[in-house]
């Protein structure tokens, strides 16, 4: 190491032993909220009770994520990514400022609710800026799960890392189980665990179809990275030719049941997002095999892959296709978005507050779009974050896009290895998940929503260069210290 870097050093016995004593503690509270998000999580409206539990189980892992930041001075190294996330949090609390009468009446967009005040002979008062501020502290405490995620996953150990993906592909597969058992059953309403979710489709632990396609999707590239991971370890310390690492069978069995999956889901999504997530997971598997020629797992990966697409080409190719056959009528969330940009025009540059967009689009639906349905979100939450959020949120995006760009090439450089591996599968399950949000409101569900941050978590980690560097961030942040004299 150049005297000009910092010396790793283990730390003093004593303090390694608290260290030990904590980190089960940490580890088994961000274990317990992603296990409740991922069984409770499934649905983005009249689920109080399941989100709130949700909530309160976050509380703990966000509590001991925040005291190893300020007892390790962990968040100077990740000081950009941390402000966004304060940002994001701080958002909803600063539409629910109270202001004075003369200040919000004078707001964009509050015309109408000045004219009802006046009309029923009411003086203004105190109001803050949100539209809606019940929904909008909703907003702030379904931002909490995905923070405590976040937050938790940079201070645990790398092998509590591994293992909290480990349940997030069990959550998958048995959500996918759930479904199948849905579809044999006909639709038995027992087995669905919304009961406002329709019988004819199946969706697992969620309550909607298109999420877990989602789900599925996001999680294919971290299963093809662990099971290369194993195998390029499993060589490094010299097993015998012949035998195959577990993680490695499990992680072949994974891909072929989630392209299975998502054929069956038969959601638009899911089918458009799968060829994304097999190319560039298996792109992340070549790099964690070391960039050189394939490895027999990455060739199976392949051919597992290949191989259940084209049984889903054989047998189910025909009821994947009329998915996508609207006979002839448009699709109607896209019909609804210039209203939406309409709306979100009229209450720029502050925005109407979050959890608003229903009000809000209500008052600017059009009359020949009024049926017995209604719009319950933008379904594109790059749209509805600009009608909720004006130009704060949208500025908020744009960092986070900013953090998204600079640490996807920061993984995609690094070496195999470390945290690089899951770092490059982070990032794909984070892109999959944005593409999605382009034409839905995924992160909307608890669920969903936790396994982003998770998978941001592991990007961030992966930020760090080769070398020596790389290897460092492998070590648990209360187990090393660095040594300010060298």
């Amino acid at each position: 190491m150049s005297p000009s870097r910092g010396r790793v050093r283990s730390a003093p016995r004593s303090r390694t032993v608290a260290s030990g004593a904590a980190l089960p503690w940490a580890a088994l509270a961000t274990l317990v909220l992603l296990a409740m998000a991922i069984l409770f999580g499934g649905a983005s409206r009249t689920n109080a009770l399941r989100i709130a539990l949700i909530q309160l189980a976050a509380l703990p892992a966000l509590v001991m994520a925040i005291e190893t930041f300020v007892k390790t001075g962990l968040w100077s190294q990740h000081r950009f990514s941390v402000a966004l996330l304060c940002a994001a949090l701080a958002i909803p609390l600063i539409q629910l400022i109270p202001l004075p009468p003369s200040v919000w009446t004078g707001l964009p967009g509050r015309d109408s609710a000045v004219l009802a005040l006046e009309l029923t002979g009411l003086t203004p008062g105190w109001s803050p800026l949100s539209l809606t501020p019940d929904q909008t502290w909703a907003a702030f405490l379904g931002v909490l799960p995905p923070a405590a995620m976040f937050l938790a996953v940079l201070t645990l150990d790398p092998v509590w890392r591994q293992r909290l993906i480990w349940i997030v592909l069990a959550g998958s597969v048995a959500g996918i189980v759930l479904a199948a058992l849905q579809g044999a059953t006909g639709g038995a309403r027992a087995l669905y665990p919304w009961n406002w979710t329709s019988s004819e489709v199946i969706s697992g632990l969620f309550a909607n179809r298109n999420h877990l396609a989602t789900y599925c999707a996001a999680t294919l590239p971290l299963a093809a990275v662990l099971a290369a991971a194993a195998f390029r370890q499993s060589q490094r310390r010299g097993q015998p030719q012949g035998r195959i690492p577990p993680a490695v069978w499990l992680g072949l069995l994974y891909v072929v049941l989630m392209v299975i999956a998502l054929g069956a889901v038969r959601s638009r999504a899911g089918i458009l997002l799968l060829p994304i997530a097999m190319a560039l997971g298996l792109l992340a598997a070549w790099v964690s095999s070391g960039r050189g020629r394939p490895s027999p797992v990455l060739l199976a990966l392949t051919a597992a892959g290949a191989a259940a697409v084209l049984a889903l080409g054989i047998f189910a190719i025909v009821p994947i296709m009329a998915a996508f056959d609207t006979g002839g009528a448009p699709e109607g969330r896209f019909e609804d978005w210039p209203t939406v940009i309409q709306a979100a025009e009229a209450y720029l540059p502050v925005g109407s507050g979050l959890g608003s967009f229903d009000p809000v689009y209500r008052s600017f639906e059009p009359l020949q779009r009024l049926d017995g349905t209604y719009f319950n979100q933008a379904h594109n939450d790059y749209l509805e974050i600009l009608l909720e959020t004006g130009w704060l949120g949208m500025a908020a995006l744009a960092g986070f896009l900013v953090w998204f760009a600079k640490r996807t090439w920061a993984a995609w450089t690094a070496p195999a290895g470390g945290t690089g591996d899951l770092a490059r599968a982070g990032g794909t399950a984070v892109l999959v998940i944005l593409l999605h949000s382009g034409a839905d409101y995924p992160l909307r569900t608890l669920t969903i929503s936790v396994l982003f941050a998770l998978c941001c978590a592991l990007l961030e980690l992966g930020r760090t260069a080769p070398g020596s560097a790389a290897r460092r961030m492998d070590t648990p942040h209360s187990l090393a210290k660095v040594d300010p004299s060298r």
